[in-house]
């Protein structure tokens, strides 16, 4: 588990917003659950086939974990740990974002800087 950075999937809409408010509050599940839902980079192939498996429009974030001061690892259902934030971050600690493609098989191309 590399805790320099996490990465956030979200939709381009959900991000062109964060991007007008410099800060990002969470998608919908987010705000459900009570805290922003972060994946580590051994995390994203699965996160992106269980979450968002045929969807399109989506954003992946790169964000500078060593500025989220109160990023959380905590335990799930499966037993992995998972990066959890209990307050919205700012934009700022954003390193990139890239637009995901979808494949015609419906799974996502992560960018192979990241694999």
């Amino acid at each position: 588990m590399d805790f320099k950075y996490v990465y956030k999937i979200c939709t381009n809409e959900e991000w062109e917003e964060a991007k007008k408010k410099r800060k990002y509050e969470g998608s919908k599940k987010d705000k459900e659950d009570g805290f922003i839902h972060f994946s580590d980079k051994e995390q994203l192939k699965e996160t992106f086939k269980k979450f968002f498996f045929k969807q399109k429009n989506l954003t992946l974030l790169k964000i500078d974990a060593l500025k989220l001061k109160n990023l959380i690892y905590e335990q799930v259902s499966d037993g992995n740990m998972f990066p959890h934030l209990y307050e919205p971050f700012e934009i700022s600690t954003v390193i990139a974002e890239y637009k995901i493609d979808l494949s015609e098989n419906g799974s996502h191309n992560i960018p192979i800087e990241i694999n």
